[in-house]
């Protein structure tokens, strides 16, 4: 079958990796670095390593007191049967790879650095995520979550050293690969499937056991690689991960990947000419990671089995693929993933992977770009629920309908109309004449103030009330949450409900404060001249009468034409002083019910303003905050 091509050619690498990969006696409690033809100086500081205490570092003072010990304990430990055997076949050719060990670490390695840019959107992030707990359920915020601590776990740990993964298919040479690079067979390779049970780590510096720890590669599975595979340094800094086959049918081996994948500072993607369209490649990793092409490296594989230009088409059809998966290329100069082709097999273009990688190592913009690329991909998923396409707030038109909701629920204008009313009343009953004010006494006392009109009972006006009132919070409360995405919409909803409970009654209590003030309203200054000159008139018609009366009875000399006139002036008079009154009164008595009015409207509208738009204009800020914090989060506007 054409997927184990170019991994069986070389059967030593088969038979070697299947040896290694049963751990024997010495490997579950001993842990050394082993140097080329015994000498230990050359892989680096020796150090003891127990199962039972993975994580101990030997102190440096102590570390000939520790080689002494080891010494006398037996011959210094190698790197299980691969070393044995290539010691044995090939030990001028290649050297055995060494095992990272905790002890090797440098205590003063230096820790990842952030600029400023990826700080700033790292903290909105962290910010973001605070301000959302309690409006946004935890599954939405788990990936932002995870990012922030990855990133925080991340720059914590060696920014010296870049992390970077081989992934691929069954059958795609990634493992060959693995081993062309380091120069020395580490990972399993052979007709068996999957072969890859466990991620496998290559530190080709000292100081990164801490980012491997990170990665739950146990030390057994860490190495060295060959001293000939990076005589220049070109690759130092770098730690390689071969992953087992993303395409497994054993779950862990998959779960695995997944896990790791999330992990690693870049990754290098194999592919071979038979399954480099393969849908789950493309569906479940290529197209997800689409934001991530700055750290990613795509690689065919198997080029020496295409015959002439067919290397160059396949090449060409992949960078089509990865362009219709979103992927942006690292084409003339332009920030995207590398593609590549080569032959693990024959070395045919691993030196322009080699290059690559060394210059991507040299870098170390790698571990920064990752994280930026995952907190663009966590804005991504969160788009949904900070991001609206109009604007959100409450408009003051909405905030004066409210109110005009409110003081119709409690009857403003029916309160400044009585009020009104009652001032005309006041001076209707101050100037009017005692014969008018009289009847009207009269008429008050035979038929009820409301006339042939029923009156509607206290509890229909109450319903009534509380209708308008919940009818105009359930108004308010869909144009605050209009256009908002559905949490928020939901949040603004629920405080306006809170909001209204209790505000038909708060509004009644207003009612009965606000209403029309005890006692009789105020009168004007100029009432007491029209009451002057009313009683006066009244006063021309009593002399004129009884002076009539007197003529009549003789008391008097007859003179018809005096007292009558007084009593025409008198009767005459009366009611043209109550007229002007009436006339005079109305402005008075119009201010004095709008004055009425407005006290009533104010106190609803700020009962219905502390119990109802606060709380809105609340969750409409703190919107409008998560959304800021959002835009800095995903560097572009949101609406």
């Amino acid at each position: 079958m054409t997927a184990v091509t170019d991994q069986d050619h070389d059967p030593r690498h088969g038979e070697t990796a299947a040896d290694d990969a049963v751990p024997t006696a010495g490997d579950a409690g001993n842990a050394g670095t082993a140097g080329n033809g015994g000498t230990a100086g050359n892989a680096g500081t020796a150090a003891k390593g127990d199962d039972d205490t993975p994580g101990v570092d030997e102190p440096s003072a102590a570390a000939s007191g520790q080689e002494a010990a080891d010494a006398e304990a037996g011959p210094a430990w190698d790197d299980g049967l691969i070393a044995r055997r290539v010691n044995e076949t090939d030990a001028a050719e290649q050297p055995v790879p060494a095992v990272e060990s905790r002890a090797s670490s440098p205590q003063g390695a230096a820790t990842l650095a952030f600029d400023g840019a990826l700080r700033s959107r790292l903290d909105a992030l962290r910010e973001l995520v605070g301000l959302s707990r309690a409006r946004l359920d935890s599954r939405t915020l788990a990936e932002a979550g995870r990012v922030l601590d990855e990133a925080t776990a991340r720059r914590r740990l060696s920014g010296e050293h870049t992390v970077v993964a081989i992934a691929g298919a069954t059958g795609s040479g990634k493992s060959q690969l693995f081993n062309t690079l380091a120069g020395v067979p580490i990972s399993e390779t052979g007709v068996r499937r999957p072969t890859t049970a466990a991620p496998i780590a290559c530190s080709w510096s000292d100081g990164a056991a801490a980012l491997i720890d990170r990665l739950g590669i146990p030390p057994r599975l860490r190495r060295r690689p060959a001293q000939h595979a990076d005589a220049d340094g070109q690759l130092r800094g770098l730690v390689l991960v071969d992953l087992p086959d993303h395409d497994s049918a054993a779950v862990q081996h998959r779960e695995q990947v997944d896990r790791v994948l999330a992990l690693v500072d870049a990754v290098v993607w194999v592919v071979d000419p038979e399954k480099y369209a393969d849908a789950m490649l493309h569906e479940r990793y290529l197209r997800p990671m689409a934001g991530h092409a700055e750290i990613m490296f795509v690689v065919l594989n198997q080029t020496d089995r295409l015959p002439g230009e067919a290397a160059e088409q396949v090449l060409d059809d992949l960078r089509r693929l990865l362009d219709e998966d979103g992927i942006a290329l690292g084409e003339y100069g332009e920030p995207g993933a590398t593609v590549l082709a080569l032959s693990a097999l024959t070395g045919d273009g691993v030196g322009e992977l080699r290059e690559a990688l060394g210059q991507f190592v040299a870098e170390r913009g790698a571990p920064a770009r990752r994280i930026s690329a995952d907190v663009d991909t966590a804005a991504w998923h969160l788009r949904p629920v900070y991001a609206t396409s109009r604007h959100a707030g409450l408009s003051e038109e909405a905030r004066e309908e409210f109110a005009a909701r409110l003081a119709d629920a409690v009857g403003a204008t029916a309160a400044g109309e009585a009020a009104e009313r009652a001032w005309l009343r006041n001076a209707n009953r101050a100037c009017g004449t005692p014969w008018l004010r009289l009847w009207r006494w009269y008429q008050d006392r035979r038929e009820p103030p409301t006339g042939r009109f029923p009156l509607r009972s206290q509890e229909d006006e109450e319903a009534t009330a509380r209708q308008r009132v919940e009818q105009a919070v359930r108004t308010v409360a869909e144009r605050a949450s209009a256009g908002l995405p559905t949490p928020w919409a939901q949040a603004v909803r629920e405080a306006a409900v809170r909001g209204s409970q209790g505000l038909p009654e708060a509004l009644d209590g207003l009612a009965a404060k606000a209403g029309l003030p005890p006692g009789r309203p105020p009168r004007p200054g100029w009432w007491p001249a029209a009451v002057l000159v009313q009683a006066s008139m009244t006063l021309l018609q009593v002399v004129g009468g009884l002076w009539l009366a007197a003529q009549i009875a003789g008391f008097m000399a007859p003179n018809l034409g005096v007292p009558v006139l007084l009593m025409v002036a008198g009767i005459v008079g009366g009611p043209l002083v109550e007229w002007g009154c009436r006339m005079a009164a109305r402005g008075p008595a119009r201010r004095y019910g709008a004055e009425a009015e407005r006290r009533l409207r104010e106190s609803a509208a700020g009962c219905g303003r502390a119990r109802v738009l606060d709380p809105l204009a609340a969750e409409l800020l703190r919107y409008r905050e998560v959304r800021e914090q959002y835009g800095r989060v995903s560097g572009v506007g949101v609406g």
